[in-house]
């Protein structure tokens, strides 16, 4: 009897440490988009690292100091206001509707001056938030009510947006029409008329822009007036090795098909090996360039590519892919391409033949982790037989509705979904799809579309301090030393007295800015959101490096990080990690080994939440509270971001004592709960008490 009696103790109790486990690990499919959303959140945290009078780098200031000036950064913002939603959309105050119907304003006489300027300062707003360029539906007013114009009418009102353009300096292209059928009695107003019953039914069925008149989205696209207006938008290009990124991204450049051998990858290859095995290992650079008049911008000699300085001075609007590697020996260099480079949006290439396999789950999981719109292209349908395609489609819209990414899979297939996929993605919860061949041209206008519509996603601050993140260098003959990458915030001019570091002893370095290239042409400026290169002086080659970055003068000097506290999310792992554990971390360029040197508990799994203390292994870097982070041992196993700069040894995040008096995070035993308010804008008594005891115990 005792006997029995122990065996079902002991069977109750692996079922209650099974189910304790599987709650441990099943948050892990629910809580990364939410997390992630949660991390994107903490982005208003971001803030310089506190300086001291020295420049030293070290990081022994008193603890005390260190309380007062990291109180208010380690906070995390875990109460989420229903209203921002409105401020993220522009649906405020400042987005109002104009006080006078859009459909008087586009048919009103040229003598009316005053409603001119009204409609001028309209389509102004709207090109100043797109960053040079707006789509606007003629036909259609700003409360999605339809004008109900007659073909005249619309002709009348194209015309006329047409003719405002211009003034602005702009260019108008049609990029869809609808309707054109004339409304009975010539307006709008005999249609609204229609009470009868049947006209009700018919209205219900068929969109109201339809039945009430003539419709037309335009995109309106101002010209240039130096480089330092270009539009551009940064496409970092994922996939499994052997998907097509390359050849694709060549024949979209080169304006020819492919021979189906990947004869036009090799002008993305960098190096050698590259040419020889035909895989991509570093991260190569190319440029699309569309017009005002959105057309591509390209050559009519057959076999000639047109040189990135041509291209950047023709071009209104620059598409700038990184085309990354897919094997997954080169991992590192992928995620050290989709932190580093900032991109605005993620293309996922997925060949048709092999469907999701390799790495192809890990570079997605990366771009749902950084919160990057995401868009798939599916290359090789005309060499994959039906079923096989059927296959991947199922299979990668399986993995777009699962808990862990939570998008809508769009399929695009005519014109008329691409152009409203685009306009609609400013919505990072839509994914659409594309099915494409590089070797017929099957679906290559659908994408060429979607890139010249696809709207500036980029969140920079052109007010705050300058601040540029160096992502290459060269050492270039006649010129000196250059480096390249992206500027996070502020603007910088040439001739300007910068600081560039952190060397290996944490130290900045006092030069100045001899010249700026954006798009390998001459400029004088640049702002928070583009990329460019700048020429140092009294800087040689040896001196910099990848991860450095570029600020403003200052007294004192900016103070680099050896340490720091951060809240993670344990993505995958196949035992425990407790301190001491040593992993390849990425925080914006910077790509260092790193060792975990205190948990918030006894050791973290699978789907685990938690707040840890990193520290650098080979030298200090300069990171800011907000940062976003990823830390992989081959694979990825966690992402977070950066709470607290520095950290004090003498006083733990955890203690065995937190375990016994169920404080802290609550050990081993309070995981599930510290995992399960990862949610966005959660918040739990556990979370906030360690969040606390980090405020203690960060230092300078």
């Amino acid at each position: 009897m005792s006997g029995n009696t122990h065996t079902t103790s002991s069977s109750s109790s692996n079922k209650h440490n099974k189910d304790k486990d599987g709650a441990r690990r099943g948050v892990s499919g629910t809580t990364l988009s939410d997390f992630a959303a949660y991390v994107e959140q903490q982005q208003v945290l971001r803030s310089k690292p506190a300086t001291t009078s020295s420049a030293a780098p070290t990081t022994t200031t008193s603890a005390t100091a260190t309380t007062s000036t990291s109180a208010s950064a380690v906070a995390p913002i875990d109460e989420f206001d229903e209203l921002s939603i409105i401020d993220q959309l522009g649906l405020g105050d400042d987005s109002a509707p104009p006080a006078t119907k859009l459909k008087e304003l586009l048919l009103a006489e040229k003598s009316d001056s005053k409603k001119n300027e009204e409609l001028k300062g309209i389509i102004s707003k709207l090109i100043d938030e797109g960053r040079s360029e707006a789509l606007f539906d003629v036909g259609i007013e700003f409360d999605g009510e339809p004008m109900g114009l007659s073909r005249k009418q619309h002709d009348e009102a194209l015309k006329r947006v047409v003719e405002v353009a211009a003034e602005l300096g702009g260019k108008v292209s049609v990029l869809l029409t609808k309707g054109g059928e004339e409304v009975e009695g010539g307006g709008g107003e005999a249609a609204a008329a229609a009470t009868t019953t049947e006209k009700e039914k018919e209205k219900s069925k068929k969109p109201a822009a339809v039945v009430a008149g003539c419709t037309s989205k335009v995109l309106i696209r101002l010209q240039p007036k130096s480089m330092e207006d270009l539009l551009e938008i940064r496409v970092a290009v994922v996939g499994n090795v052997d998907a097509g990124k390359s050849t694709l991204l060549g024949v979209l450049t080169k304006g020819t098909l492919d021979d189906g051998r990947g004869k036009l990858r090799i002008n993305l290859f960098r190096h050698k090996h590259e040419i020889e095995s035909g895989r991509t290992s570093s991260v190569g650079m190319e440029i699309l360039g569309f017009d005002s008049e959105s057309h591509i911008v390209g050559t009519s000699v057959p076999g000639r590519k047109l040189t990135w300085e041509e291209v950047g001075k023709r071009s209104s609007k620059v598409i700038s892919f990184s085309d990354l590697a897919g094997h997954e020996k080169y991992l590192r260099t992928t995620v050290f391409g989709l932190l580093g480079t900032s991109p605005d949006y993620v293309m996922l290439m997925v060949a048709a033949n092999n469907g999701i396999v390799g790495m192809t789950r890990e570079h997605l999981g990366v771009a749902l982790a950084l919160n990057v719109p995401v868009f798939v292209v599916i290359t090789k349908i005309d060499i994959c037989p039906p079923n096989i395609l059927e296959q991947t489609i199922s299979q990668l819209t399986k993995i777009m509705k699962s808990a862990s990414a939570r998008k809508i899979p769009i399929f695009v297939k005519s014109r008329e979904e691409v152009i409203h996929t685009a306009t609609q993605f400013v919505s990072d919860r839509i994914c659409p799809i594309f099915q494409v061949s590089n070797v017929t041209g099957e679906g290559l206008e659908n994408v060429k579309t979607f890139l010249n519509i696809l709207p500036y996603h980029g969140k920079f601050d052109s007010t705050a301090p300058f601040e540029f993140h160096v992502n290459d260098c060269f050492s270039v003959p006649f010129v000196g030393t250059v480096v390249s990458g992206v500027v996070k915030s502020g603007a910088i001019h040439a001739g300007d007295t910068i600081m560039i570091g952190p060397d290996s002893l944490g130290y900045f370095h006092t030069t100045a800015i001899r010249s700026i290239e954006r798009k390998r042409l001459p400029v004088s400026i640049c702002t928070a959101g583009q990329s460019a290169s700048f020429a140092l002086k009294r800087i040689r080659r040896k001196e910099v490096r990848k991860g450095m970055v570029v600020l403003p003068k200052m007294d004192p000097a900016p103070v680099a990080t050896r340490e720091f506290v951060a809240e993670v999310l344990i993505l995958s792992h196949a035992t425990t990690i407790k301190p001491n554990y040593q992993a390849m971390l990425h925080v914006g360029p910077v790509s260092q080994t790193c060792t975990i040197v205190d948990i918030d508990r006894e050791y973290v799994r699978s789907g685990d939440r938690a707040v840890v203390a990193f520290r650098f292994y080979q030298r200090p870097e300069y990171v800011c509270v907000g940062d976003k982070m990823i830390f992989r041992e081959g694979r990825t196993k966690g992402y977070g971001f950066i709470k607290a700069l520095g950290y004090d040894a003498s006083n733990p995040i955890w203690t065995k004592g937190n375990k016994e008096g169920g404080g802290g995070a609550g050990g081993a035993d309070g995981s599930t709960s510290a995992s399960a308010s990862a949610s966005l804008g959660g918040s739990s008594k556990p979370d906030l008490a360690v969040a606390a005891n980090a405020v203690a115990v960060a230092k300078k």
